[in-house]
């Protein structure tokens, strides 16, 4: 496969609509905007590829991060009830033992017998089977050859295998991790009594998990290695279900809080015959995105019961009284705690922010995201490149700024098009020096102009008022 026919998605056009101006925006302009803008790349592809898997590149840095920090901010910092870990992604196989991933972590799959191209599927309740995109498979010809003569479905375990000692067939089989929730259960009791905490109480985790997907695509919507923001929030069993309607609520605000249009999230409760065998219950946060299903899950917010506690209780040998932090009605028997936990993947957050900001107007594109995920606050330029002591104040402007706030430098052809490119990547406010900041002749001296964004807005701010101009602004 070709370099470019890899990193293009493979499919038709499909529009979602864009949240300011009703303009519509495909997945593929997203797709060439994050590779052109440096938000994410093809892995190694200098050597075509390597499917289902994305390098993020300088700009997707920034934004991957800025959704971390905002996350964690929200869900660890400001709350009183909530702390993090970082385990590892290479565990004790016991661990998925226990957690039920060695039985029961499977896929089923069919393969088209002309080109044995392989589709990922799923069982509706009427029995039909249908595709990873919602698909009925008895209406559907292979998007590769054409053909309509499909194999039995066969089950497909999705953890990746790695070995661990210094020979393959001597060595200990092990996996990497398809989830974090799994180390959060296993430091269960060493993090509850170290940082001697009570119910209620969450422990949160950010990390790289790892699913040997059948049929990665759309972009990274499904990935084969991907990153996942999890809390597992410990709860006294029969209150479980006020605690989860709370975590549903405040993961739908979460993400208002960012700027993303309420038009285009919604709630979805998995029917019965969908839930995990842990679950007593699972709402997804659903997002428009332009795929064929559509409607596809962003955010999942389940109630895992106290299935994993129990588990590892049992296949530790420990004590399940270990586990326990609640008691009865009496004050007598210790009981495991049910688990709340949103999950939300970083990869895929990400994409649905670059969706609902984009927007094609007239004479420009603008990534309308909140300033706290813009890749870049705030970029700096001198008027003229060529006039060294515009370059030098500027100069000076960009390293004040650069102290607090993720800073951009643009020196590059006339200010109008620095704008603009500011724009395409999300940058909310541009400082431009001129000679008005040196000299003073048509506004005070010592000032810049600062231009917003989505308004496009000039103001004149005073250096020295710079910082706390745009802290306010972000704040």
């Amino acid at each position: 496969m070709s370099r470019s026919t890899r990193y293009d998605t493979g499919r038709a056009p499909i529009l979602v609509a864009s949240t300011m101006t009703g303009a519509r925006v495909s997945m593929e302009k997203i797709v060439n905007l994050a590779k052109r803008r440096g938000f994410v790349f093809p892995s190694a592809e200098i050597y075509g590829g390597f499917g289902g898997f994305w390098d993020w590149g300088p700009l997707g840095v920034l934004l991957k991060n800025n959704i971390k920090n905002e996350w964690w901010k929200t869900f660890v910092q400001q709350r009183d009830d909530v702390v993090g870990i970082d385990g590892s992604i290479i565990t004790n196989p016991k661990v998925w033992e226990a957690s039920g991933h060695i039985d029961n972590f499977f896929d089923k799959l069919v393969e088209c017998k002309k080109c044995h191209r392989r589709y990922k599927i799923d069982v509706l309740k009427s029995g039909k089977w249908v595709t990873a995109e919602g698909e009925d498979l008895e209406d559907q010809s292979c998007k590769n050859c054409g053909a309509n003569d499909w194999t039995e479905p066969k089950s497909f375990n999705t953890m990746f295998r790695t070995y661990i000692g210094p020979v393959e067939d001597t060595a200990s089989k092990a996996f990497l991790r398809p989830e974090t929730a799994q180390n959060i259960f296993a430091n269960y009791e060493l993090v509850r009594d170290t940082m001697r905490l009570k119910l209620p109480f969450g422990i949160a985790q950010i990390g790289k998990a790892f699913r040997n997907e059948i049929t990665p695509g759309h972009f990274v919507f499904r990935s084969r290695e991907f990153e996942q923001m999890e809390i597992e929030y410990f709860v006294v069993p029969g209150t479980d279900d006020k605690w989860f309607e709370k975590w549903v609520t405040a993961c739908e605000q979460w993400f208002f809080s960012l700027g993303l249009n309420k038009k285009n999230l919604r709630l979805r409760k998995q029917s019965k015959e969908e839930l995990a065998h842990y679950a007593k219950a699972t709402t997804d946060i659903e997002y428009a995105f332009p795929i064929e299903k559509g409607w596809a899950e962003l955010t999942g917010i389940s109630n895992r019961q106290d299935f994993d506690l129990q588990q590892h209780g049992e296949f530790s040998r420990k004590d399940k009284s270990a586990f326990a932090t609640a008691v009865d009605d009496e004050g007598k028997v210790k009981k495991v705690p049910f688990v709340i936990e949103p999950s939300f993947g970083v990869d895929r957050t990400a994409l649905a922010f670059l969706l609902d900001a984009y927007e094609e107007q007239p004479d420009r594109l603008v990534l309308k995201l909140h300033p706290k995920l813009a890749p870049y606050t705030v970029a700096v330029f001198p008027l003229l490149a060529n006039k060294p002591q515009l370059v030098e104040k500027a100069r000076t402007v960009y390293k004040l700024l650069q102290r607090r706030f993720m800073t951009a430098w643009d020196d590059r052809g006339n200010v109008g098009k620095r704008y603009y490119s500011q724009d395409e990547i999300g940058t909310p406010w541009c400082v431009t020096v001129d000679f008005d900041t040196l000299e003073g002749a048509k506004r005070p001296k010592g000032t810049v102009t600062v231009r917003d964004r989505d308004s496009m807005v000039q103001e004149d701010i005073a250096i020295e008022e710079l910082t706390d101009y745009l802290r306010a602004k972000l704040t």
